[in-house]
């Protein structure tokens, strides 16, 4: 099941940063703005947009975008895996999960996810459950899996009242072991228009203990990467819809159902290519979403604080090491940047 294929490398390359641009997002109290007014990119590997001085203490002047390796289809869902100190992420267009080592050593661990062909077809998201095993949301596959240490899958959800998912998207567990999970049409060839789709809406559900599973929102056009607030009393969700480019924050009710939530930041008319997709969130709060142009770094108060912007449009990140690293998939390469807070690791 586990094949160990090499892959080239790249050198790690180097950025150095300073400020940028004056403020923008709406809320009601604005943060300080940042002093200076450049972005300094380094060696086409990017640059970091500043534009409130809070970003300073999350992400340090002395920050580096680092592309760690190249030469890939399309990246996506990130996850660290604690207890082997490596990185998975899914090449969906390879039909490959690949494993990243601190070593700089890039390796196939799983190919193929699935025994067909097409685009969409490989993993997206991937997250770790409380016991360590790998959660996969599967395009091809049109469900959720679970991969067992003999290398086998077991579906741990396929459909919701006896209709089959679209193509199950990102991922994020609760920590009352529920799993919460997105599920646009972005797997199936034809998208919404696809003779094999099943459901007429694009959900957020999510899926328990005992393989119950449960819808809990049908207004998103393109429900994307998902993630919990410290707290857990907010799920914070993209819209990766071009007509409706936003993120979503839903208040977590005591029975974990969801409100009908508000807007936590709009960019439907950001120039910038690249959709809302992939996100985390920090100890502090701190939302790190991939949309356009890169991750923007917004406070718990939707005040956007700066953008971390690799020299590819972002699709997800993923916290590692100790939590204060944070990875990046984008196209074709993977990237990381050394931050000062602290992220929230499955």
């Amino acid at each position: 099941m586990m094949t160990m294929t090499k892959r080239p490398i790249s050198g790690l390359l180097l950025l150095l940063v300073a400020g940028a641009l004056a403020g923008c997002g709406a809320e009601p109290e604005p943060a300080e703005p940042a002093a200076e007014t450049n972005t300094m990119p380094n060696d086409d590997t990017g640059s970091i947009l500043r534009l409130h001085r809070p970003l300073d203490a999350i992400v340090p002047l002395t920050a580096r975008i680092e592309k760690l390796a190249d030469g890939l289809a399309f990246t996506e869902g990130p996850v660290w895996v604690r207890g082997g100190g490596y990185l998975l992420f899914s090449d969906i267009p390879a039909n490959a999960i690949y494993k990243w080592t601190p070593d700089g050593e890039l390796t196939e661990f799983l190919r193929p996810v699935f025994d067909g062909e097409g685009d969409s077809v490989g993993s997206n998201g991937l997250t770790v459950d409380a016991e360590g095993r790998l959660i996969l949301m599967e395009h091809g596959n049109r469900h959720v899996s679970r991969l067992e240490a003999d290398g086998t899958r077991t579906v741990l959800a396929d459909r919701h009242e006896g209709q089959r998912f679209n193509s199950p998207n990102d991922g994020a567990y609760h920590s009352n072991g529920w799993l919460y999970f997105t599920d646009p049409p972005y797997g199936l060839p034809g998208g919404d228009d696809d003779p094999a789709k099943e459901l007429d809406f694009s959900g957020i559900y999510r899926l328990g203990p005992a393989g119950e599973v449960e819808l809990l929102n049908r207004e998103q056009t393109r429900p994307n990467g998902l993630a919990f607030s410290p707290s857990e009393t907010t799920l914070y969700v993209a819209n990766s819809d071009a007509e409706r480019r936003l993120w979503i924050a839903y208040g977590v009710l005591e029975d974990g159902t969801l409100d009908d939530g508000r807007v936590f930041f709009d960019v439907t008319g950001d120039p910038a290519p690249g959709n809302p997709d992939g996100l985390k969130v920090d100890r502090a709060g701190n939302v790190f979403a991939t949309g356009p142009g890169g991750v923007w770094v917004f406070d718990p108060a939707g005040t956007h604080l700066g953008t971390i912007q690799p020299d590819e449009i972002p699709a997800n990140v993923a916290w590692g090491d100790d939590g204060r690293t944070l990875y990046i998939t984008a196209r074709t390469g993977l990237y990381r940047v050394a931050l000062v807070t602290q992220g929230i690791m499955p």
